[in-house]
């Protein structure tokens, strides 16, 4: 037999449950100290407050995670259900429901930089929405009345772009919008700078960048409040963020991109002594236009003043003269031709009206003759029918098979089926 371990009196301690959690709690946040965890994320959510809430899980186990706003505001890159992240935090014990959860206080994507990860996702996002396309690209102005630097006032760049600038169009104003180029709320500033240029409406063309730099360093010009600033400016933007080879979403909204912020410069403005040289060249191809078209109207002038009709200009005037008269008489005399005809006629009704007992005699007389044409015609027309009759009667009784039998002639038929005999040997005495 076994003997049953009775508790000693220390074990028989009582404890609520709220106690012996906090022992727990106690307990497990002295023995475990703060640690990285690698695990996927699921169930993740953000209410209201600004605090983030997941599960990490592996394929074996899971646990339930917690950031707090502070630390949810510091997050570069996006959080979402199935993102495989390195977290850091402290393990401990929700009270309320006695389970343990682990308070982080970074979260790293794992394979990729946080950076990078969150440049990517803001990269899908904005290019589905359109902010890259070319669609809303603005030219730039090829000879801007002033042009606005968004840049900080102390550093490499600003010093680059003045010279480039001062030095291709000595003539350039600029305006200097001075922000912080990096660090916490610079995006802010910049985006805000932006804003502030287009509210003014005193320059043509703005330039946006900074220097070179790390990742980090550059990175105010991936946020997504200075991309929609720019993508917004009613003024053409050009981009000029760090060396060649980095790209930022920034230069991927502008209007133009340039590879440093010297080559900003040098796409701002033309170069004086080229612009001038232009010039000259036009003025003088002008020149060179105006003298052969000069040229070409003397030599067209002098062709003219060959013509006769310049040497006798009254000559042609004449000529319409003469043949204006000729018409003019020929005009006349169909007139007169007109008026002749006319009075003949009129005369010829006139003496007409002044013999109406002629006219009707006349025309009484005229009638009398058709009346005996008619009459002869008639009768002549009725005799001709008539023997036309005669002879078609004549005709008709000598075809009437009625005839011949009227001459003693019959026509003898079968007794049985009725039909004439045409043979005498059908027929017996």
């Amino acid at each position: 037999m076994h003997a049953k371990a009775s508790p000693s009196n220390e074990e028989s301690a009582e404890y609520t449950v709220s106690e012996a959690t906090r022992l727990v709690k106690a307990a497990l946040e002295k023995s475990v100290p703060a640690l990285w965890i690698v695990g996927e994320i699921s169930n993740f959510a953000r209410p209201r407050s600004g605090h983030l809430y997941m599960t990490l899980k592996d394929s074996g186990s899971q646990l339930t995670a917690v950031m707090w706003r502070n630390g949810a505001q510091r997050l570069r890159f996006e959080i979402k259900d199935g993102l495989e992240v390195r977290a850091f935090g402290r393990i401990t014990v929700y009270e309320p429901r006695g389970q343990y959860q682990i308070i982080l206080e970074q979260i790293e994507p794992k394979g990729v930089g946080a950076l990078e990860l969150a440049f990517r996702q803001l990269h899908e996002r904005l290019q589905q929405e359109g902010l890259f396309d070319d669609a809303h690209k603005k030219p730039i102005p090829f000879l801007p009345r002033a042009i606005g630097i968004v840049t900080s006032p102390t550093g490499a760049a600003i010093e680059d772009m003045l010279n480039v600038i001062h030095t291709r169009y000595p003539a350039a104003h600029v305006k200097i919008h001075p922000v912080r180029v990096q660090g916490e709320g610079a995006a802010v500033e910049i985006a805000a700078a932006i804003r502030d240029f287009n509210r003014r409406g005193d320059i043509d063309v703005m330039i946006v960048g900074r220097g070179g730099g790390s990742l980090e360093d550059l990175w105010a010009f991936n946020e997504e409040v200075v991309a929609r600033a720019i993508f917004d400016s009613a003024i053409p933007i050009i981009s000029a963020v760090g060396h060649e080879i980095d790209i930022s979403i920034s230069d991927l909204v502008a209007d133009v991109r340039a590879l440093t912020p010297t080559d900003a410069g040098q796409k701002v403005v033309p170069v004086y002594d080229e612009l001038i040289d232009t010039l000259r060249a036009h003025a003088e191809d002008m020149r060179r236009v105006l003298r052969n078209a000069l040229e070409s109207a003397r030599q067209r002038l002098k062709m003219i003043g060959t013509r006769r009709v310049l040497a006798d200009p009254l000559g042609p005037l004449l000529q319409q003269a003469q043949r204006l008269d000729e018409l003019g008489t020929r005009s006349l005399n169909a007139l007169r031709r007109v008026a002749g005809h006319s009075r003949q006629r009129v005369e010829a009704c006139t003496r007409m009206l002044r013999r109406p007992d002629t006219l009707l005699r006349e025309e009484r007389d005229r009638l009398a003759r058709l009346q005996a044409a008619l009459t002869v015609g008639a009768g002549a027309r009725t005799t001709e029918a008539l023997g036309r009759i005669r002879i078609a009667e004549g005709k008709l009784k000598m075809l009437n098979p009625l005839a011949v039998l009227a001459r003693g002639y019959s026509v003898t038929t079968d007794a049985k089926t009725g039909k004439a005999l045409t043979d005498a040997a059908a027929v017996r005495p």
